[in-house]
């Protein structure tokens, strides 16, 4: 827990004057957010920091904090949410443990203060003000457009999910212990100024959250205040706590995470089966017996010279192969991530504009939320195929998704294949339409005329069918 009175006063004091303490490197002068593609986005959102500057000095490295001292920057950031929304929320109905956490770190511990079913404002408020509880707001992106488009853009950036969750801290108390976390962090400062600790983590890069006690981790590496437009960045692995200061009345602040098992390790668990089938099948080493009773063994020692042999015959299969396939990461990533922010009165889903023709020129819609896959077929050998796994060129398209179960986890979501077949836009053709596929991906604009295939009535028909699922517009 921080210390009271003083010694924050103090901090801030310290922070303000460049205290000698270790501290992150810093930046100014902020740019305005820009849309216009995903690594726009991005930039604006680190800016001045140069992206290559960033992945290649603070990305999994360690932390950076970019100072705004811009009215303009802090009242963006404060549009995104603000405490003064719950009160509207709330009426949505709001639950407990599912939309809405309230909890107090005491004695280096996390106590939740939830009750039973759905929120209730004024008690949330109450809680928030007499025993100054920390609000935790799950997943805000389902309520506000703007961290919707955010986050879809940083979806379609990193390849990965990307999570958030508001923080609402009344002044003289912080929310949780000494922890770290399993996911990159960007904090957005929203409303009112925020005490944070860093320390060296324990465990670099950690897979895990986890909490840890005090007497562990040391002195802080960096301690400073965090105020409205600033930005703060750190690799998962931060050891972290942050409290409200005395004299500021709540502090509001918007956690975005991204990269949660999304690992080496994690791709080669996915990976490596495919590999070993793919493999075995022109290996004739990897279809050998393994030795008798093996499997009854305790000690394998014996085996682990050949065990090395086969994985480095792996290794070379490797190098000499185009294609090094994900099965379930793709697909839960596909099946999970934000659909593009189009405004209210779009429907991304309903294809209009233009009827494809012969002479039409097209080009692919929503490039960043579209994929081909190509994974083996049992019974010809290779093939091409969308989620769910059924055999033929597979181009998966928009998701009928609905936004409230971004990031939830909810227990009816549907992680079968079936489920995935019921939530996807998609289609499927015979490997012979390969070639044109890859055209209309590469290439910014195509004739329908000039895609590779044998008659125009097959390039009509590829050229309909992805227009029929909104995977392209004609010009």
């Amino acid at each position: 827990m921080p210390k009271k009175g003083g010694k924050i006063a103090d901090v801030a004091g310290e922070t303000r004057a460049q205290c000698k303490r270790p501290k992150l490197d810093a930046a100014d002068s902020p740019s305005v957010l820009s849309f216009e593609s995903p690594a726009s986005l991005f930039r604006s959102l680190i800016s001045p920091i140069g992206e290559e500057v960033f992945f290649r000095e603070y990305w999994e490295q360690k932390p950076l904090l970019v100072r705004r001292d811009d009215v303009l920057v802090a009242a963006y950031y404060q549009s995104l949410f603000q405490l003064a929304h719950l009160r509207e929320l709330c009426s949505q109905g709001l639950c407990y443990g599912r939309d809405v956490n309230v909890c107090r770190c005491v004695n280096g511990k996390k106590k939740v203060l939830n009750k039973a079913g759905r929120v209730n404002y004024m008690q949330l408020k109450k809680d928030f003000d007499q025993k100054k509880a920390t609000i935790q707001f799950h997943q805000p992106q389902r309520f506000k457009e703007e961290l919707w488009k955010i986050q879809e853009k940083l979806e379609c950036y990193f390849g990965s999910l990307v999570g958030s969750n508001v923080y609402i801290t009344p002044q003289g108390s912080q929310g949780l212990p000494p922890h770290y976390d399993d996911v990159e962090v960007f904090i957005l400062q929203l409303e009112g100024e925020k005490h944070w600790r860093l320390y060296k983590p324990t465990v670099p890069l950690a897979r895990e959250y986890n909490v840890e006690p005090e007497d562990r981790i040391g002195s802080p590496t960096h301690e400073f205040i965090l105020k409205p437009g600033d930005l703060l960045y750190f690799p998962r692995g931060t050891i972290h706590q942050a409290d409200t200061p005395h004299g500021i009345s709540y502090s509001t602040h918007v956690t975005i995470s991204t990269y949660q098992n999304n690992s080496w390790a994690d791709f080669l668990l996915d990976a490596v089966p495919g590999l070993v089938f793919d493999t075995a099948k022109e290996d004739v080493a990897l279809r050998t017996g393994i030795p008798r009773q093996l499997l009854m063994q305790v000690d394998t020692a014996d085996c682990t010279k050949k065990l090395s042999s086969l994985l480095r015959r792996l290794a070379d299969s490797v190098e000499n192969s185009r294609d090094l396939r994900s099965s379930d990461m793709k697909k839960d990533f596909i099946m999970h991530r934000l659909p593009p922010c189009l405004g209210c009165d779009s429907d991304p889903l309903t294809p209009g504009g233009k009827f494809p023709r012969i002479n039409s020129t097209i080009r692919l819609q929503f490039r960043d939320h579209a994929l081909i896959t190509v994974e083996p077929d049992q019974e010809n050998g290779v093939s091409v195929r969308s989620l769910p796994c059924v055999p033929g060129v597979g181009v998966g398209g928009l998701r009928v998704v609905a936004l409230e179960t971004h990031m939830m986890g909810t227990e009816d979501d549907p992680a079968s294949e079936d489920g995935l077949a019921q939530q996807t836009h998609g289609l499927r053709f015979p490997l012979s339409y390969l070639d044109a596929l890859k055209q209309i991906w590469s290439s910014s604009t195509v004739n329908v005329k000039e895609l590779n295939l044998t008659s125009d009535e097959e390039k009509e028909n590829l050229a309909l069918s992805l227009w029929t699922e909104c995977l392209i517009e004609v010009l």
